[in-house]
């Protein structure tokens, strides 16, 4: 079987399918047109996020197996079109679960300790204390949207604090220890931070905007590793002005590109020119899943479900 690697990825990626047998090519540069030239002579694609593999391409596609995607979402696939052609969708949520939940927790814990603003002052030779005068975690209704791996995760790192951790999703029964699944409603009522684990979908696009944030009970801080496109960044920015939104930490931000490595090709959107000069507002370039452990681990969870799936005998 031959496989087409369309982004740089953890060495272990080539390193163990080579071992298995697989045969891998690489090309990380040539256009979309190019790769739909050749496509046909391969049984199988990994790719991050670097273009969409959309209907066109797959009907060119005409050998492919699998497409193996080295993260959690699958937005960039016409999955519904690639399951009709019968072609495997793999990815890999566990493989930076972890990341993203230590990632949301470290947002959050800033956010309440005013660390970003704490820091900048010091650099700039003052020492304001009062001015920083956190908040403790400690007594506060977390509610979660999205209760798979990431959120999952996130509800685990919040077992060492005396919290109340909810959960809302639209399958059910995924409650478990670390957290009580309730109604939207409920969530909303009782929670005093919101963290998104969602991943992209028409249900999901748009889906914090100003009428879904006045129907909090009271201000709530806000934390997104999901999809920035989950956001009106627009309405955001008004509920932190009117102070319905305490604060927001944002890893994501719905003016990112597709490929989530480029965030704009103009000039800055004026409601993301208030983000960066708020000081209730924290942010992070879409990289809570980003880490050195998660890098391996994402290669070796793609690794062992093609393995598992096309095991070469």
């Amino acid at each position: 079987m031959k496989i087409l690697h369309l982004d740089s990825n953890h060495e272990i990626l080539i390193k163990e399918l080579s071992a298995l047998g697989y045969t891998n090519d690489e090309d990380y540069t040539s256009s979309k047109d190019a790769i739909m030239k050749k496509i046909a002579g391969y049984d199988g694609i990994i790719i991050r996020s670097r273009f969409s593999i959309d209907k066109a391409f797959l009907e060119v596609a005409t050998n492919l197996k699998f497409i193996g995607r080295v993260g959690a979402g699958l937005e960039n696939i016409d999955c519904d079109y690639a399951r009709s052609r019968g072609i495997e969708l793999i990815a890999a949520p566990e493989g930076n679960s972890n990341a993203v939940g230590e990632h949301s927790l470290a947002l959050l814990l800033s956010l309440f300790n005013k660390l970003n603003k704490a820091d900048k002052e010091v650099r700039a030779g003052k020492w304001l204390r009062e001015e920083n005068r956190g908040l403790e975690l400690d007594g506060k209704t977390i509610g979660i949207i999205g209760y798979g791996n990431m959120g999952k995760a996130f509800a685990k790192k919040l077992r060492g604090f005396d919290v109340r951790v909810l959960c809302y999703d639209l399958k059910s029964n995924v409650a478990d220890e670390n957290a009580m699944q309730v109604t939207l409603q409920e969530l909303k009522e009782q929670a005093d931070v919101l963290s998104l684990h969602t991943p992209e979908t028409p249900l999901t696009i748009n889906m914090i905007d100003s009428v879904f944030i006045n129907q909090f009970e009271k201000p709530f801080w806000l934390i997104n590793t999901a999809r920035g496109k989950s956001v009106v960044t627009e309405d955001l920015v008004e509920a932190l002005k009117e102070g319905k939104v305490l604060g927001a930490g944002l890893d994501v931000l719905e003016y990112e590109k597709a490929s989530f490595e480029n965030l704009f090709s103009t000039s800055l959107p004026e409601p993301f020119e208030y983000l960066i000069k708020s000081e209730n507002v924290l942010l992070s370039p879409h990289i809570a899943g980003w880490t050195v452990e998660s890098k391996a681990r994402l290669a070796q969870t793609i690794v062992d479900k093609i393995k598992a799936k096309y095991a070469i005998s």
